[in-house]
């Protein structure tokens, strides 16, 4: 997985977080343990966070922490939330002239859409307490 991704960001800070499940962590510390910048981080955790995934406060001792225990986050439950897709699934937007085309992309897109079922199936399997455990 891609190092600079927004899931490769949120599941890190997720399995790092199920350690100390009810700790504030602010944006600067997870920017700075991740590589990144807060900005980055803060807008990944946002959308954790509209999952239902993470509580945020504001404030002198404010942060981001887990909403839910470890072992009831999946990643499939992240890679959701993120809206971000693995698979990449070409939409048909206009009919292609050629029926050959218009087949090929018909069924390549139905194998991706296929693909990314199984994928977040897959996901689904596991827990951020078992990534942590791992």
């Amino acid at each position: 997985m891609k190092r600079n991704s927004r899931l490769s960001l949120a599941l890190h800070t997720l399995s790092h977080m199920a350690g100390e499940p009810d700790r504030m962590q602010t944006s600067a510390d997870i920017a700075d343990h991740a590589g990144t910048n807060p900005v980055v981080v803060r807008r990944v955790l946002g959308k954790l966070r509209e999952a239902g995934l993470l509580t945020s406060e504001k404030g002198h001792a404010g942060g981001w922490r887990l909403a839910r225990k470890p072992q009831d986050i999946s990643l499939a439950d992240v890679y959701l939330a993120l809206d971000e897709r693995l698979v990449a699934s070409d939409e048909i937007s206009d009919a292609p002239a050629c029926s050959v085309e218009h087949a090929l992309q018909k069924r390549v897109s139905g194998v991706l859409e296929e693909i990314e079922q199984s994928l977040v199936q897959k996901l689904g399997e596991t827990s951020i307490s078992e990534v942590r455990g791992a």
